[in-house]
């Protein structure tokens, strides 16, 4: 696991417990089962939805991409703001932003599988 990945746990600490395992090439970041955060290339990606995207977009932070069969893929993770590696109480904000991102798309996926 890189330092960067390890550092998450300090960063977060006002969130509560992080873990992360690894993932296609990077790893992935949980707080209570949930992953509600993405490493690729010592890089920190936030989840978004419909909900919070704006407030990523509107900071000018790019998603996270990657190519597929030559054809560029979007996921719904957003880089990080860089404060937040300063400021744990804003680290905690973020935190919360991209969990609660994360719990509505577990929702919605619950409630697609059920119909």
């Amino acid at each position: 696991m890189s330092a960067f990945v390890e550092n998450l746990q300090e960063v977060f600490a006002l969130f509560g417990t992080v873990t992360s395992r690894r993932m296609f090439g990077g790893f992935g970041v949980y707080h209570d089962g949930l992953m509600f955060a993405l490493v690729a290339d010592d890089v920190l990606y936030l989840k978004a939805d419909e909900k919070s995207v704006g407030a990523f977009v509107g900071l000018g932070l790019a998603p996270f991409e990657y190519v597929k069969g030559g054809k560029k893929m979007k996921m719904s993770y957003f880089m990080a703001p860089e404060g937040i590696f300063d400021d744990p109480e804003q680290a905690r904000i973020w935190a919360i932003v991209a969990f609660e991102a994360a719990l509505r798309a577990t929702k919605r996926t619950a409630g697609a599988a059920k119909k």
